[in-house]
């Protein structure tokens, strides 16, 4: 990518949000990691100039980086202030989008980045926000040969990518698989910043707009290879991880159905059919996430209950979303593993009428998946887009991660930083 009249390979606009300063950390080491043959000059963007010091002061004593604010560019701009917005994408080749939620503030970011050539990568878990983004701005950002890739953070980089890793991984044709996320933590518990929460509430309560977005977009229908994936009961027991789960509510189902589309519509290659679930331990997890998700699906349908749910998040969660987010020995204990169930057929087995007769075990694992594995995701992302522009589609465009990354070495690079994919198992049956 063309990064030669731009002051700044990467910006990371937002930077002393909540998320924004763990993304500065990640860019900071990022920038001294040993294997790095080229200088990579960034900045910090936002509206407050002594935020944005203060983030990097911060990230210099946690890092033992004492030069570091100096040796980072600082752009003051605002979300309200579309000029501001273009100054900025002009000094960028890649604008790292920490602004949420996207559904309210993400579009300005996208329309600044493209009409003014600089690629955007945001990590937004909002399926409603990334389908609106393909549908008005794919060619656009095709036009400039720019590169628009969203949930490029844990969601939903982890299980686009493992869905790829499980197909390449599969001696043959890789017909359906699902994933069970596990959430790992520490003696003090979890918590998420209401910041996720937010996007969460928003997101809910407009059902009904992204059920008519995907009418009106008139996609046809991916063909169904194998047998037709049987959805689970919304608690369901899965014997393999000994434990009870639930549907997983995030994006991640959203945004593997785009890349597999992607793939099958660009590249041919066949449609994988994909579930996600997250488990939940025994059933007194069951019954505490029942209440907590019913108290959530009542009051998200009312203008007063959605506020309720935002002043309160700690109590309508039960304590697993606050406004403070969570502690550093929190996140220190915490980590992830994403496990993968495929089945597929093996060279020569035709799927028209033949049961499947191979099976695949895949996993990702990682570190604390909102404040480490996402910027750990997002920087990676970024450093593929400036380094590996051969693998990526030809021209530019708006794209989930699995379409923009399947050929590149996005998989290699997050082995090499703690996410790490891995095969459990494969027999044929």
């Amino acid at each position: 990518m063309a990064t030669e009249q731009r002051p700044f390979h990467l910006v990371v606009f937002g930077a002393s949000g909540f998320t924004g300063q763990f993304v500065t950390e990640e860019v900071a080491r990022e920038q001294v990691d040993p294997e790095r043959s080229s200088r990579l000059p960034w900045a910090v963007a936002g509206r407050s100039r002594e935020k944005l010091q203060r983030v990097l002061e911060k990230a210099a004593l946690k890092l033992g980086r004492p030069t570091l604010s100096s040796e980072v560019g600082i752009i003051i701009c605002d979300i309200a202030n579309p000029a501001s917005l273009d100054e900025m994408a002009k000094q960028a080749t890649v604008v790292l989008n920490c602004v949420g939620p996207y559904r309210f503030y993400g579009e300005p970011v996208i329309k600044a980045c493209i009409e003014n050539g600089a690629s955007c990568i945001d990590i937004s878990g909002e399926p409603q926000f990334l389908e609106l983004m393909q549908l008005k701005y794919h060619e656009k950002a095709a036009d400039k040969g720019v590169y628009i890739i969203g949930s490029s953070g844990f969601d939903s980089i982890p299980a686009d990518l493992g869905v790829i890793y499980t197909r390449n991984k599969t001696n043959g044709t890789l017909t359906a698989v699902e994933s069970f996320l596990t959430i790992h933590s520490g003696p003090e518990g979890l918590s998420i910043h209401d910041g996720t929460w937010k996007s969460a509430i928003y997101g809910f309560g407009d059902q009904s707009n992204l059920r008519k977005l995907r009418n009106a977009s008139n996609l046809k229908p991916v063909p169904l290879i194998g047998p037709k994936l049987k959805r689970r009961w919304p608690i369901s027991y899965c014997r393999e991880l000994k434990g009870y789960s639930i549907p997983f509510m995030g994006s991640d189902v959203s945004v593997v159905k785009r890349t597999q589309r992607y793939l099958y519509e660009n590249l041919e290659e066949s449609p994988v059919q994909y579930a996600a679930y997250v488990t939940v331990g025994g059933i007194t997890s069951v019954i505490k996430l029942m209440f907590a998700g019913l108290f959530f699906l009542f009051f998200v349908r009312f203008g007063i209950g959605r506020q309720l749910l935002i002043k309160f998040p700690w109590f309508f969660s039960f304590g697993y979303f606050s406004k403070q987010g969570p502690t550093q020995k929190q996140i220190d204990a915490a980590s992830f593993t994403l496990t993968f169930f495929g089945q597929g057929y093996s060279q020569g087995i035709g799927t028209d009428k033949n049961k499947p007769n191979i099976k695949i075990c895949t996993q990702v694992k990682g570190p604390e998946a909102g404040y480490v594995a996402t910027p750990i995701a997002m920087v990676q992302a970024a450093m593929t887009l400036l380094n590996d522009a051969s693998d990526l589609p030809k021209a530019g465009g708006v794209f989930t991660p699995g379409a923009a990354f399947s050929k590149t070495k996005l998989i290699d690079r997050l082995n090499k930083h703690g996410i790490e994919f891995s095969v459990i198992s494969s027999s044929e049956v």
